[in-house]
């Protein structure tokens, strides 16, 4: 399996200018203007976008090898839905609306593009990330856990619990 190369700097111009578009047409919807936000291209794994807010600020940041892959849908479908994310947190603010809710799915139709959560591409020759599974059980089963769910329990600051028999997971080892 060949690796893609990641987009290249011309189109991630691009990118970042049909971004801006959106950005654009929100402004003309809702009659006020929005801020442009920091664009990154250092999205690893299987998804194409993702919108970050954090206290050091807002920043769209996409899969540069998905984005050589499938650059035209990733273009047609991926900006808008990103930039969707970033005028809806705009507008109502962080944490006060769902990610995919109404106020998001209007905004796309309004964008002329179907609100789409996810997608189905090829990722045949994209690096993924790959997490380790951590061995666990309880009193009728063993498991295995995420390293998310394993440092949380580690650090003290989460239990799980089985499904089955309501048994408190430990560690195998």
């Amino acid at each position: 399996m060949r690796l893609i190369t990641p987009i290249a700097n011309s189109r991630q111009r691009q990118v970042i200018a049909e971004t801006s578009v959106y950005i654009r047409q929100a402004g003309t919807i809702y009659r006020r203007q929005f801020e442009p936000v920091q664009i990154r291209f250092d999205l690893k794994g299987a998804a194409s976008g993702m919108f970050c807010c954090s206290s050091s600020g807002t920043v769209i940041r996409y899969n540069p090898h998905i984005f050589a892959k499938h650059y035209a849908y990733s273009l047609a479908n991926t900006v808008p839905h990103e930039a969707a994310h970033y005028i809806v947190h705009c507008v109502h603010g962080a944490g006060k609306v769902r990610p995919h809710g109404d106020e998001w799915k209007e905004l796309m139709r309004l964008f002329g593009v179907e609100p789409r959560r996810t997608s189905c591409l090829d990722l045949e020759g994209i690096p993924l990330r790959r997490q380790r599974r951590h061995a666990y059980s309880c009193a009728c089963r063993s498991h295995e856990i995420s390293s998310v769910r394993h440092n949380r329990i580690r650090n003290g600051t989460a239990r799980y619990y089985c499904r089955a028999c309501r048994g408190e997971l430990i560690t195998a080892s």
